[in-house]
């Protein structure tokens, strides 16, 4: 591509080249991108008054694209989890457009060190024995709709699979027989494969007898036989929490959510002994440090190192306040 590109070109080749045919980027992450880029060039057409194929390099420049960030915030009420997932997508073609158009290298190092924003890392939510139970009772399992709903819980609580990754697994990628597993492509297009314990096999024996033998078939389909959308899965999610808080009502103060399902694999694996390195297998994890937000949120393990430690032996004694100006100085 010649250095003077015009922006659109260099956009479209970003994608079309870069993103899908070297990366072969899940079309998760292509979406991803593509809405962020919508939104950006839609700001951005309405700070310079003219429309998206007309925008050039120069318009795209730093300060700008930290308003845009800004108002993700401001108006769409981004997270800064949000707002820095936008600045990834945003830096991807901008270093792509630093190969391709060099020219442009000083506007695009000054967009490049726009920095992430911090934010406050929240321990993780999961649920305890006694709510897996109370939501897997949940589903009335004299109708299809709950059956389904009851075999797509367990079999999400049980393997711990992303919620793109269990609505797009078909009947081919589950084996019920000897080393019963499910398999499904991850992240980065990665496959594996996940054991399926016996409760979980016996539950989808029954579905997929149901359902009929057709390899294609979605395993979990709406009424249309379609996938189900993100939306359809967290509905019945929280339909089914509300109807087992009456039972439950620990539930009650949770927002369950299907990557809290995610979350409550992990801890169960966790609280069973299984080392983080096999858990990182385990949920398709790039790295094993990427568990580490379960041993955070794992009081149970924590209170086990406390008994093991010996107690702190101390003098009691008669308590005496500090002088008032020393007070203030650590007051402040």
């Amino acid at each position: 591509m010649p250095t003077n590109a015009a922006f659109p070109a260099l956009l479209e080749m970003f994608f079309s080249t870069r993103l899908i045919a070297q990366r072969k980027a899940s079309p998760h992450t292509v979406a991803s991108y593509r809405d962020t880029f919508r939104l950006l060039l839609q700001f951005v057409a309405r700070r310079q008054t003219k429309p998206p194929s007309k925008l050039t390099m120069e318009d795209l420049n730093a300060p700008l694209i930290g308003e845009f960030l800004d108002d993700l915030e401001r108006t769409r009420t981004n997270g800064a989890r949000s707002r820095n997932l936008r600045l990834t997508a945003i830096r991807s073609f901008f270093r792509f457009a630093a190969l391709e158009d060099p020219q442009h290298a000083g506007l695009i190092q000054r967009v490049l060190a726009i920095p992430n924003k911090r934010h406050h890392r929240t321990v993780v939510d999961f649920l305890t024995r006694a709510e897996i139970d109370a939501v897997l009772a949940a589903p009335d399992l004299t109708t299809w709709l709950g059956r389904r709903d009851h075999t797509l819980l367990l079999t999400a609580i049980q393997t711990g699979l992303r919620l793109s990754e269990i609505t797009s697994v078909r009947h081919r990628d589950v084996v019920l027989s000897t080393g019963a597993h499910v398999r499904c492509e991850g992240k980065g297009r990665k496959e594996r494969c996940t054991p399926l314990a016996k409760p979980a096999v016996n539950a989808l024996r029954l579905w997929m007898r149901e359902q009929g033998e057709d390899g294609n078939r979605i395993l979990f389909p709406n009424r249309r036989g379609g996938r189900l959308s993100a939306d359809a899965v967290q509905h019945l999610v929280t339909k089914h929490t509300a109807v087992a808080t009456k039972n439950c009502p620990s539930l009650a103060g949770k927002r369950v959510s299907p990557h809290v399902l995610r979350h409550t694999t992990a801890m169960e694996l966790l609280q069973a002994g299984v080392d983080r390195t096999l858990i990182a297998l385990w949920l398709g994890h790039e790295s094993a440090e990427t568990t580490q937000i379960y041993l955070d949120a794992n009081l149970a393990i924590k209170e086990e190192i406390l008994a093991k430690t010996a107690p702190i032996d101390t003098k009691p004694g008669r308590y005496r306040p500090d002088d008032d100006l020393l007070a203030f100085l650590k007051a402040l």
